[in-house]
């Protein structure tokens, strides 16, 4: 079976100075041993040489080879043997990241990206004068996961300022961090609590301010790590219950919360009756209130009339 298609192109391109280094030609059974393959592949691979070249593809264009018995040289590399040069848009982009890199707060590897900056500085001559001129800036996204891996790496506490959506509110808290996590494309930190006294997952795209603690991270013994087979909102059994009735438009509900029980009703017409469980009474009123009339409470008779008193003073702020 041939080799996979990146192997063999990486094999072409080193052919050529192998080659050019030995004028006075190599064995094909050599050649064959220094880039492990069999003289039948290294056949194949020159005969597919000798069909490159550069535009034109005239006579003088392409690659040519000399066979003598089992031996085997080049007479024409075509030009293919010349070092490879970052084009101006790839040398700037290059260098931009890099800088970008040196700019993350907690960064472990700087010493390495600082050597390879000059390498390809050094490389790539004039480009790099453009990208002096370019502005770096930082994804505030990215600076909170540098910050938050630096704190697990030196098991240190974390000060947050996190955004919590189902109370739309924004609150300051001090962590003990656990561990990072990548769901659905999303970064979430796993921490104890201090505020909530238990364990919690913050996003990260929702933590305002993050700053490492000179005191160290200790999660207590209780802090154990949520098992995240069912998803990542798991709420509790001793969760108060909350029964919607939900439009036809409105079904999505069911597929995109955990809801413990679904039934297909009549009224409305191809609509659904579903429970969720909830801790956040305010969770539940902006998410029947966002349905715009496409869902109902049927229970607890008490959240049905906050939102329908949240809907009147809604409609009297539009009177005034």
């Amino acid at each position: 079976m041939s080799a996979p298609t990146t192997d063999r192109m990486t094999r072409l391109l080193a052919l050529l100075p192998y080659l050019e280094a030995r004028p006075g030609g190599v064995l094909l059974a050599d050649a064959a041993r220094d880039f492990a393959i069999t003289e039948a592949q290294l056949q194949k691979d020159l005969e597919l040489l000798w069909v490159c070249g550069l535009p034109g593809h005239g006579p003088g264009d392409l690659v040519d080879l000399s066979f003598e018995g089992d031996r085997v040289r080049v007479t024409d590399t075509a030009g293919l043997v010349r070092p490879l040069r970052l084009a101006t848009d790839e040398a700037v982009a290059l260098v931009v990241a890099l800088r970008a890199l040196l700019e993350l707060p907690g960064l472990a590897e700087t010493d390495a990206v600082s050597r390879a900056l000059v390498k390809v500085s050094a490389a790539a001559g004039e480009p790099v004068d453009l990208a002096g001129a370019v502005t770096v800036s930082i994804d505030a996204r990215e600076q909170t996961l540098a910050v938050v891996r630096q704190a697990l790496q030196a098991h240190r506490a974390l000060h947050l300022h996190y955004y919590v959506p189902s109370r739309d509110q924004r609150t300051e808290r001090t962590v003990d961090p656990m561990r990072l996590l990548l769901v659905d494309g999303h970064w979430y930190l796993e921490a104890w609590c201090r505020l909530a006294v238990g364990t919690r997952l913050f996003r990260l795209d929702r933590v305002d301010d993050v700053a490492v603690l000179d005191e160290p991270s200790a999660p207590p013994e209780q802090a154990q790590p949520r098992d995240l087979d069912d998803g990542l909102y798991q709420p509790g059994a001793d969760q108060p219950l909350v029964r919607l009735r939900l439009d036809r438009s409105a079904r999505w509900v069911a597929d995109y919360f955990p809801v413990e029980e679904v039934v297909a009703v009549d009224d409305p017409p191809g609509g659904l009756a579903v429970s969720v469980r909830t801790a956040d009474p305010a969770w539940a009123r902006r998410l029947v209130a966002s349905l715009g009339g496409a869902a109902r409470v049927d229970d607890p008779p008490e959240l049905a009339d906050e939102i329908a008193a949240d809907a009147r003073a809604a409609l009297l702020r539009y009177s005034d």
